[in-house]
């Protein structure tokens, strides 16, 4: 198999491209850095057909391998044809490989295996060639032996129709067809173990689906649900065709002495052997697919919720709402270092609102505090109105922003957490946390587990490595999108940045301790383990305010400084004139740009992404996204209304629809089918983004559910 022609077409690119990709991956290179640094080579091809290139790379790759163990363990055996041999090389996926493998590999102990050591292989060959005269009872008393314990002419029959109905559950063709014609035309079938039982799933207590048109979501539902004990699930396949077919392929001359035989043994090797082995592989098959949906949707999440615009230049009291134990409060500079906390307890069971207030209100005049963050967890909605009461009660202008506290309390309770706060409980490293997301998200929650941001569904069901992996490559991603302050990062920020690895993570930070701010970005070739090929794929996404060298503040990558240095001396201009607002207009004096690559020695695309950072130098992408909506008073369920038209932010983003915050503490559910009447749409994705801020209706509220049906249709 040529693996780059095959990766070449199935992602719409040129085999040059794949080559380039191929050789700088091989060559350690991360996926951040090709994208952003070596867009000649690969023809500008981004992070994202980066990652299916290099997914798609490591399955082909161990396709092959796999090819090469099963073609050798079948010439060792001596069975080895070079019309298998092509069959096997020609094979696209493992499971065909596995197909065409099943007759040769080693088996457990079966009643195939046990008719075979008794000897009874040739009366199976008599009964499958159909040619024999003889009635086969007559053909089976000469394989009768008391040695091999084969007693009776039906014990000798039984055991030959065994080895038949193995053979035919062997056959690579057989099972390709019942595979396909049960994809095509079977049904997924679910019903209740107990039909009285209240749960999530009654939807699916009597369901069927046709499997090709089987939802993800509706998959991992009904997954879980049979995982719970709520559900039995099968896989229903149109029985009758396939074994007609079967019986087309077994039965090839009508032999009044083995037709009968063969079409019970036909039914046998299918109901027996093959029916479940299909099912459970269509299944998995459908599982796969569902989660890599899945997972995809809450890759696109994570990436908007990590690429939030920070709010900066404000001191942000962080507030991690409870009822027994109070609510915990840190006070949080503009720089993100905690400089005050408190517990305070306005709600249930104590209620002393008043006293909160007071606490509340002298912090906010001691530190200026304009801006405070509320964790959306238990208690938040009670906090909230404490809040806005005191909001309307004194003459400071503050406004307040209800944030996705998801992972908080996993951070709080975390070895990195006490590392960071080791004098203070896992409630007020939260509100330090749930303070700080609000300031700059992407290095807050780059300390938290991707999986515990709650952006995605049904995350828990599913493959967690694939799972961790692909969310890991998103934050790995954005941190490199954006780039890190070399002199302020934490070791969990840096640790995702192209090329370096926790140790030297920990490395720079300690550097960084020992011999204060860095100056330049050659000083990190002086840290320990950072070698040339770490400094090659991490120096670029390094920022560097106020040092030796301007270029350390933009990403311009070392690599390119003589280029960038040269281009301003053609244009005019110092490395001085970059500080501050950056050089505008730039693209329009660097005319001819073929003509000025090959003055500079560069690239075109390297060309054009000199002059766009120069001209914005280290630009924050996240700029932008839509800022999150403050508020400065608060709405209940009891005050919506049909036909009400409220601002909300888009918090989760699912298969089915979007979840709105609409500041009533519950989400409402814009479902897919109010989200646009423009065009039809497959998945919200293609409208709607984490973190969007959107207008929606109200369509209908149910108080007992807690549940708001909202539309974006207005």
């Amino acid at each position: 198999m040529n693996i780059t022609k095959v990766i070449a077409e199935e992602l719409g690119i040129r085999t040059g491209q794949v080559e380039a990709a191929v050789k700088l991956i091989d060559e350690g290179s991360t996926i951040p850095f090709i994208a952003r640094y070596r867009k000649e080579a690969t023809g500008s091809l981004n992070d994202e057909v980066l990652r299916d290139l290099y997914e798609r790379l490591n399955y082909l790759r161990n396709l092959e391998e796999r090819k090469e163990t099963v073609i050798s363990s079948i010439t060792e055996q001596g069975k080895l044809t070079p019309e298998l041999e092509k069959q096997i090389r020609d094979a696209m996926t493992l499971v065909a490989v596995e197909d065409l493998y099943r007759p040769y590999k080693q088996k457990k102990r079966t009643r195939a295996t046990i008719a075979r050591e008794k000897g009874l292989e040739g009366l199976a060959n008599i009964i499958y060639l159909q040619m024999t005269d003889k009635p086969i009872e007559q053909e089976a008393e000469a394989y009768l032996s008391e040695e091999k314990e084969v007693a009776t002419v039906e014990e000798a029959i039984a055991g030959a129709l065994d080895i038949i109905a193995e053979n035919i559950s062997d056959e690579a063709e057989y099972r390709t067809y019942i595979r396909d014609i049960t994809v095509k035309e079977g049904k997924l079938v679910t019903a209740a173990k107990d039909a009285e039982a209240k749960s999530v799933y009654e939807m699916y207590y009597d369901f069927e689906e046709p499997i090709r048109k089987a939802a993800g979501y509706r998959v991992l539902a009904i997954n879980r649900g049979e995982k719970e004990k709520f559900l039995s699930v099968k896989v229903t396949a149109p029985e009758e065709r396939i074994l007609t077919y079967l019986q087309k392929k077994v039965i090839v001359r009508d032999n009044p002495n083995t037709t009968d035989l063969l079409k019970h043994t036909v039914e046998d090797s299918y109901k027996r052997l093959i029916a479940g082995a299909i099912e459970r592989e269509i299944r998995s098959d459908l599982t796969d697919k569902a989660e890599d949906g899945a997972i995809s949707v809450f890759g696109k999440n994570l990436t908007q919720l990590l690429m939030q615009p920070p709010i900066a230049g404000h001191v942000v009291l962080g507030w991690d709402p409870a009822f027994r134990t109070g609510c915990k409060l840190a006070v949080v500079d503009a720089t993100g270092k905690v400089l005050d906390t408190v517990v305070v307890f306005p709600t249930e069971p104590q209620k002393k609102i008043a006293e909160a207030k007071k606490i509340v209100h002298n912090l906010i005049k001691k530190y200026g505090i304009d801006l405070i963050s509320v964790g959306n967890g238990t208690a938040s909605r009670e906090s909230e109105q404490v809040i806005v009461e005191l909001l309307k009660e004194i003459p400071e202008k503050v406004q307040y922003v209800i944030v996705n506290e998801a992972g908080a309390s996993v951070y709080s309770a975390s070895k990195l957490a006490t590392e960071e706060f080791p004098n203070f409980d896992v409630g007020q490293r939260s509100a330090a946390s749930i303070a700080r997301r609000l300031q700059d998200p992407l290095a807050e929650l780059v300390k938290i587990d991707p999986k515990s941001i709650g952006v995605g569904q049904y995350q828990h069901d599913m493959n967690q490595k694939k799972l961790g992996d692909t969310l890991s490559g998103v934050v790995e991603d954005c941190v490199n999108r954006v780039g890190v302050d070399l002199n302020t990062a934490s070791v969990s920020l840096l640790e995702y940045v192209s090329g370096i690895n926790k140790t030297i993570a920990k490395n720079i930070v300690t550097y960084r301790e020992a011999n204060g701010r860095f100056k330049n970005r050659r000083q990190l070739l002086k840290v320990a383990k950072l070698g040339p090929k770490a400094f090659e794929q991490c120096a670029g996404f390094m920022r560097i305010q106020d040092g030796d060298n301007p270029l350390d503040a933009t990403s311009v990558h070392p690599e390119s400084y003589e280029a960038a240095g040269n281009l301003l001396k053609k244009l005019g201009y110092s490395l001085e004139d970059i500080t501050g607002q950056g050089l505008t207009g730039l693209s329009l004096l660097a005319k001819n740009r073929t003509k000025l690559a090959g003055e500079l020695g560069i690239g075109e695309v390297t060309l054009e992404d000199i002059i766009k950072e120069l001209e914005k130098p280290a630009r924050d992408p996240r700029e932008e996204m839509p800022k999150p909506v403050l508020r400065t008073d608060v709405l209940e369920m009891k005050d919506l209304t049909e036909g009400m038209v409220l601002k909300g932010t888009v918090r989760n983003v699912i298969d089915f629809g979007a979840f709105v915050d609409i500041g009533v503490h519950q989400d409402g559910l814009v479902h897919i089918s109010q989200i646009t009447d423009k065009k039809f749409i497959k998945h919200p994705l293609e409208v709607v983004s984490v973190g969007d801020v959107v207008e929606v209706k109200v369509l209908s509220v149910d108080l007992e559910r807690k549940r708001i049906q909202l539309s974006m249709i207005l």
